[in-house]
């Protein structure tokens, strides 16, 4: 009998800290269960990511534009990472520049998520993903 497990562990790399509160509050609405592990800025969740080979994530939310090491980097790095390529990654950030969007998307992220300016917006985003990103295991 095969059982399919709805994702339960995600990863957000943002150096807001608003916006990882407002993440939270729509993520414990869709499912109180869901891990959130996260980072204040790409070289923090390299190090984290890399420190503990147990940790891969479901999911990985990363923000576009943060000082030091920005979206793009970031995403660059943690897709040479083996262990962590396949991994969904979705980049969230208030940019809608177009050619950022395509440049991620051609760089292997699942897509680019124009952060909503309400919660509501959010939880139904980020519902459609953790419901259609089901995995399967035995």
């Amino acid at each position: 009998m095969e059982i399919v497990k709805q994702l339960t562990n995600c990863f957000l790399i943002d150096d807001d800290e608003d916006d990882l509160e407002i993440f939270k509050m729509a993520l414990d609405e869709i499912d109180p269960s869901i891990t959130l592990n996260y980072a204040f800025s790409g070289m923090e969740a390299l190090k984290k990511l890399n420190s503990d080979p147990c940790l891969i994530p479901n999911v990985i939310f990363i923000d576009w534009n943060m000082p030091r090491m920005n979206g793009r980097q970031c995403l660059e790095e943690i897709k040479k990472t083996d262990r962590l390529k396949n991994v969904p990654i979705y980049i969230y950030s208030t940019s809608s520049d177009p050619r950022a969007i395509e440049e991620t998307r051609q760089m292997g992220a699942s897509d680019f998520i124009v952060k909503p300016s309400n919660i509501s917006s959010l939880v139904n985003i980020l519902a459609r993903i953790f419901h259609i990103r089901k995995y399967k295991f035995t």
